[in-house]
């Protein structure tokens, strides 16, 4: 069992320490209680839960006997957690802590050098349904590639204490905890991201002092803002890692101030793929860069802008059940999630816009036309539309322009606008819903009638959102 000697709690957060010789024997487990409940190889589990050390055991457990994890956002409401779990046809659904403590329960079976696969988790699009970004199942020898490409990257290795920061939903909190885990290291887990808890484990609150952390940049931005509580240096942080969404300037300067020279750095990725990597002396020559192409891959941007990435065969993906979705992301060999960019002469990426008006609020991708589907369905609206305006604690908060209808009694706008929020409460995980709305007269659109979402922050006053 993982000892509860191991375990402490900081304000509302508990915090984990999971070392390689616990994990490993916990993954045993979780992968014989999957064997026993019949699942096989390719066969899915999904798991919606909050972030811990047994579900990083089961999840990593599963992998490495080829079971894939459905990894989803904790924070789902019912509905919304029910739609993925029907697409993702589940052999085994996992959504509360008892549930979750039975794969502790099961007689260690055998398992895979490296796992034998990505989690499956789920992105969206202009059509507002989401898909599974699914890569199979892996054979030996593409496992090994698919692992050390990662591992070696940051060069995880068996004195790293890795602290695990964001939600386990997040694809890259079980790639760094996999490579620190499997490379000899140890692992210290906050259930949940608090800025004090993150101070307190980062000081070594938990027995042991993190070298290894990644942080979205407004989980960041809420730890520099603890100012006097802060050391002077973290000293014993050999790699701070950021990425998800835009990092502001003063924060990236804030937080080089705060580690040795070459400990920040950041990358440009996605659910389907890893594009870039950038150090910080990189960053310093390229201001506003989100680096290079990772080894092993090409970056090129098209006449369009469209950003396109040439992976390592292990990297490809497919959308679950979606071919057509799948066909339209490849091209040759690379993939694009349409995000919109430009290369300068040394190769060094710079981002000029996100794929379908993409939304990320602290780290997290909302999808404008999910919520205005939702949003659609209360009376009163005739069309509303769904963008992101820079927030400085979030990176962009979610806003909705709407039009009223002028027939309807319930069009009133304040009695409008709490109909909406009321709506949005009832359907959708907090993430997702507007934080402001605007009543406006109508909306700016093609001569097809498409809304030109880009055009609608400047339209209420507001300069585009990024």
């Amino acid at each position: 069992m993982i000892g509860e000697s191991k375990m402490a709690s900081t304000g509302l957060t508990t915090v984990e320490v999971l070392t390689p010789a616990d994990a490993e024997a916990a993954q045993g487990r979780a992968a014989g209680y999957l064997a026993a409940a019949g699942l096989r190889v390719g066969d899915r589990v999904v798991f919606c839960l909050p972030s811990s050390s047994a579900l990083l055991c089961a999840v990593l457990g599963s992998l490495r006997t080829g079971v894939i994890p459905v990894l989803l956002n904790a924070t789902l409401l019912d509905d919304e957690r029910d739609q993925l779990i029907a697409d993702a046809e589940p052999k085994l659904v996992v959504t509360d802590i008892a549930a979750l403590a039975a794969f502790d329960t099961g007689t260690p079976v055998e398992l895979a050098r490296f796992p034998r696969g990505r989690p499956m988790h789920y992105t969206s699009g202009t059509t507002g349904r989401s898909k599974g970004v699914w890569s199979g199942v892996w054979d030996e020898s593409t496992a090994a590639h698919a692992f050390t490409d990662e591992a070696d990257l940051w060069s995880f290795g068996p004195d790293d204490v890795h602290l695990v920061c964001s939600p386990m939903y997040h694809s890259v909190s079980v790639r760094f905890a996999a490579g620190t885990l499997l490379r000899g290291g140890t692992c210290v887990i906050l259930g949940r991201f608090e800025a004090t808890a993150a101070l307190a484990a980062l000081k070594g609150s938990a027995g042991v002092i993190p070298t290894t952390t990644f942080m979205a940049p407004s989980a960041l931005a809420r730890l520099l803002a603890l100012g006097r509580e802060l050391p002077e240096r973290f000293d014993a942080l050999r790699l701070l890692v950021h990425a998800g969404s835009a990092c502001p300037v003063a924060v990236k300067r804030a937080a080089l101030e705060r580690v040795r020279d070459g400990v920040l750095w950041e990358f440009y990725g996605s659910t389907e793929g890893q594009f870039t990597s950038c150090s910080s002396d990189e960053w310093t020559v390229h201001p506003g860069s989100v680096g290079r192409a990772r080894p092993g891959r090409t970056i090129t941007v098209d006449d369009d802008g469209t950003v396109w990435c040439r992976p390592p065969d292990f990297a490809r993906f497919e959308y679950w059940g979606d071919k057509d979705k799948t066909a339209s992301a490849w091209r040759d060999g690379s993939f694009t999630v349409r995000d919109l960019g430009h290369l300068d002469s040394d190769g060094y990426l710079y981002l000029d816009g996100r794929r379908d008006d993409l939304i990320i609020s602290g780290g997290v991708n909302v999808y404008p036309a999910e919520v205005e589907n939702v949003l659609c369905e209360v009376a009163g609206v005739a069309i509303l539309a769904v963008f992101g305006l820079p927030d400085e604690t979030w990176g962009q908060r979610v806003c909705a322009a709407v039009v009223p209808d002028a027939t309807a009694e319930s069009a009133e706008p304040d009695r409008l606008i709490s109909a909406l929020e009321a709506h949005a409460t009832a359907r959708m995980a907090g993430y997702k819903r507007p934080k402001q709305y605007f009543i406006v007269e109508d909306l700016p659109t093609t001569a097809t009638g498409k809304v030109q979402r880009r055009q609608v922050a400047a339209q209420v006053g507001f300069p585009p959102a990024r």
